[in-house]
């Protein structure tokens, strides 16, 4: 039954988006699926329920990218190194150099308790010489180490210069745009923000429930207070739906298979079907952005 229903996820992870095609459904948001039937011999028989595409009135945004981007730096072009101040490098540096000395008194103190060691002094911090480079990063030296880190800062930059740019013109189309959004996709949307969160809590090594007792809110408040970043976060997934349809843009079924590997391969008890969504809509959402860039 194991193998059935695993072989059932694949099949149905593969045949979801053809049988959107062949009726012509132009749905949004990871469906529900629900199995009916499943046996060795028989058809496999399920139900799919989905939520489907708002009406959706844009501006155009050809235009509005066009305005925009025209006078954007770096818009439409591939991330370019930034200047980067030595302050920034250094800073990088004595931040690895703190963590070092962290480490080494938390283990004089036989580890426990994350806090319960001596004060970290300046003769705990490792000296910066080349032995330091290579121990941290398999750097060839001090100047290999700081010409790494200030390559990855710069490129740091910019890669937030074009995630601003790409934010700004979707407020942009948002702005001067009719969007219908349907509860379903908030909420959706919402879940979303809400499994992340619990991720980022349980990485902390804080239970979820301990979590809101001592901020002394329900999860309801939660969404409450997400929920205007909710409709923003939906509105520009269905501003990118819109114009992937229009412009008849979608990611190559090779690329979304590689990807989906890729992360299976370290997430092994992942839902297949899930990872495929997630990745259509990535690769979609960069292309779609790649295609605004492009209207300069």
């Amino acid at each position: 039954m194991g193998l059935l229903e695993e072989a059932a996820e694949i099949a149905l992870s593969e045949e979801y988006p053809k049988i959107l095609e062949e009726h012509n459904i132009d749905a949004i948001g990871r469906p529900e699926i629900n199995i009916t039937k499943i046996g060795l011999g028989n058809d496999l028989e399920f139900k799919i329920k989905t939520a489907l595409m708002p009406e959706v009135k844009l501006n155009d945004y050809r235009k509005v990218a066009k305005e925009h981007f025209s006078g954007a730096s770096n818009a439409g072009q591939e991330v370019k190194a930034q200047a980067t101040t030595e302050k920034e490098v250094d800073d990088v540096i004595m931040n690895i150099r703190q963590n070092i000395a962290h480490e080494k008194v938390h283990n004089e103190a036989g580890g426990g308790a994350e806090h319960n060691h001596r004060k970290i002094e300046d003769s705990d911090l490792p000296e910066v010489n080349d032995e330091f480079a290579k121990m941290i990063g398999g750097f060839k030296d001090v100047a290999d180490m700081k010409s790494k880190i200030r390559e990855n800062i710069a490129i740091e930059k910019g890669m937030k210069e074009k995630d601003k740019n790409r934010t700004a013109i979707l407020e942009s189309i948002m702005e001067k745009s009719t969007i219908d959004l349907p509860k379903i996709i908030i909420e959706g949307e919402m879940e979303k923000m809400l499994a992340q969160f619990k991720d980022d809590i349980a990485k902390s090594g804080v239970s979820y429930e301990d979590y809101l007792k001592h901020i002394k809110k329900t999860e309801e408040d939660l969404k409450n207070e997400w929920r205007d970043t909710a409709v923003k976060r939906a509105k520009s997934q269905v501003i990118l739906n819109t114009i992937a349809k229009d412009e008849g843009i979608s990611p190559k079924e090779e690329e979304v298979k590689k990807e989906m590997e890729n992360i299976l391969s370290h997430y092994k008890d992942a839902e297949r079907f899930r990872v495929r969504m997630y990745v259509e809509t990535f690769l979609m959402n960069e292309l779609v952005f790649q295609f605004l860039e492009s209207q300069k």
